[in-house]
């Protein structure tokens, strides 16, 4: 079967019916699309880019039997030879200034250079966790003047700023409640977790120590408020909610799903990582949520993704902020602003359940999203918000027509637009569909995720993204639609444009291969 042409999809010459051949290269690049050999491929033994003396090493007594043998097996280059490999490899990446990130729940956008150049500022970026606290005064004003915005955006008591991310941060609000209950002396052991909770939800409720229950969706992608309802009893320690939902909607009964879990004794817990849909527009404390954390990695323009720090900093009510971790920024009588640590703990904070790290946060992360909420002030960060559902219903709606959108009737969505791989030929998938997206020069949205939706596929565009990106993307998406209902066999191979084609992708989760087979 020929591929179809929809919305200017060319077949590669020798794939997907093309005429002629498959180009093959000698050295295997194809023009500037370069094939690198692993590093241990390319190196040599006995090669170094730089002169070593030789260094005559003392055996200390009792670590003899741990001197090696032989010299590690490493690859040997040369300083040319290391540059190229690492500067070839880096052009295979993809990255922002590239183009979107769709990735659905995980918010992926433009990072402002001001705020990159506000966190490598002398007196943020070199300074040490173990500095007394008199020479990082203005750092740690910083950090109280962060705190002071999240909890105004908010509209809750306190914030906890020590979590490093958004499972840290749930893991610490459900620490406050545990405390909370255990002051009142109330052994509850039941955590509810919507279907429509983000999966990190229930495996935190779980390390907590909570017995976790599902909470069904409703037929539009909602929580059951009469399910959640009929569950709550004397047993039930707080419900776990993701506002907007991972369907991309927002939870219309919000504030009686909180009167419903107080009333019964419970605490409600928000997984704040989709906050950027609402900030500025919606404040979680008018809502009755207890705690939730804030992703500034997702909100506040923080670089995201790769391995990097992020920082889950959690806003708490007043029924909670007293059992917030240590330590925290407290403005004293004389005005300076310091952290109140252990020692100080029995006079400014007695019911704290302790700390979550061993330090206070990551002051990168902080001085960004700072930088970020004051460069956009109040009207900006609406802006913000308004632009991502934007553009989030724009995507759901230049697409429904030609991939099925099993929400689509539950009104605008929010951040993001879910869709379904229903309707494509028989033996095509949503993964289908991801590679070929990769062969168009984009990153692939979120796939088979929530697991409420069969072959999800869950794009969040982000306010950062023109209309002419958008309509780039959604052509894109488009055209890979028609191929994948029409059964194009060249889409079921995909991608064919890249250095590596289509890889077996569970076994190379479940068998990694992690060591260089020494010759």
């Amino acid at each position: 079967m020929n591929a179809p042409n929809v919305s200017g999809w060319r077949p590669a010459m020798g794939e997907g019916g093309g005429e002629g051949a498959p180009i093959v290269t000698t050295s295997g690049d194809r023009g500037l699309s370069l094939e690198e050999p692993l590093i241990f491929e390319l190196g040599r033994a006995g090669t170094c880019g730089v002169d070593l003396d030789e260094v005559d090493t003392p055996v200390v007594p009792g670590l003899a039997r741990f001197l090696r043998a032989a010299p590690p097996a490493l690859p040997g280059l040369t300083e040319p030879e290391t540059v190229r490999h690492y500067t070839r490899l880096s052009r295979q990446n993809y990255a922002i200034d590239l183009g979107p990130f769709p990735l659905g729940s995980c918010t992926m956008k433009h990072n402002p250079r001001l705020n990159e150049k506000v966190a490598r500022l002398p007196g943020f970026a070199d300074i040490h966790p173990l500095q007394p606290q008199h020479t990082v005064r203005g750092a740690i004003g910083v950090i109280a003047e962060l705190a002071h915005w999240l909890v105004t955006l908010t509209g809750m008591s306190a914030v906890a700023m020590t979590p490093k991310a958004g499972a840290h941060g749930e893991l610490c609000g459900l620490l406050c409640i545990r405390a909370a209950l255990e002051a009142r002396g109330d052994a509850r052991q039941v955590v509810l977790v919507p279907e429509s909770a983000h999966g990190t939800n229930p495996a935190t409720a779980a390390f907590a120590g909570y017995r976790v229950e599902n909470i069904p969706a409703t037929a539009e992608g909602r929580v059951d408020l009469a399910a959640l309802t009929a569950r709550l009893g004397p047993d039930v320690a707080a419900v776990m909610i993701t506002n907007p939902n991972t369907c991309g909607l927002f939870e219309r009964d919000m504030k009686a799903i909180s009167d419903a879990v107080h009333s019964a004794g419970g605490l409600v817990y928000c997984d704040g990582a989709n906050f950027n849909a609402i900030v500025g527009k919606v404040r979680p404390g008018d809502l009755g949520i207890d705690a939730m954390h804030i992703n500034l990695h997702k909100t506040f323009s923080t670089p995201h993704g790769g391995g990097g720090p992020g920082s889950g900093p959690v806003v708490l009510s007043a029924a909670l902020a007293p059992f917030a971790p240590l330590p925290f920024a407290l403005r004293g009588p004389d005005g300076i602003i310091r952290l109140v640590e252990e020692e100080d703990a029995p006079v400014h904070h007695p019911q704290s359940f302790g700390r979550m790290a061993a330090f206070h946060g990551q002051m990168g992360m902080f001085t960004r999203a700072l930088a970020y909420i004051l460069s956009h002030g109040a009207d900006g960060l609406r802006q913000v918000a308004e632009d991502a559902v934007l553009n989030a219903n724009y995507v759901l709606r230049s697409l429904e027509d030609l991939l099925d959108a099993p929400f689509a009737g539950a009104g605008p969505c929010m951040h993001e637009a879910l869709f379904s791989d229903s309707g494509f030929a028989e033996g095509f998938s949503t993964l289908d569909l991801a590679k070929g997206l990769i062969d168009e020069g984009f990153h692939p949205m979120t796939v088979y995720f929530p697991l409420v939706v069969h072959g999800a596929m869950l794009i969040e565009p982000t306010e950062t993204e023109s209309k002419a990106g958008l309509d780039r993307f959604i052509g894109s998406m488009r055209s890979l639609a028609e191929r994948a209902r029409a059964g194009d066999p060249g889409l079921k191979s995909a991608p064919h444009l890249v250095p590596r084609r289509r890889l077996d992708e569970t076994q190379a989760a479940r068998k990694p291969v992690l060591v260089w087979p020494e010759a």
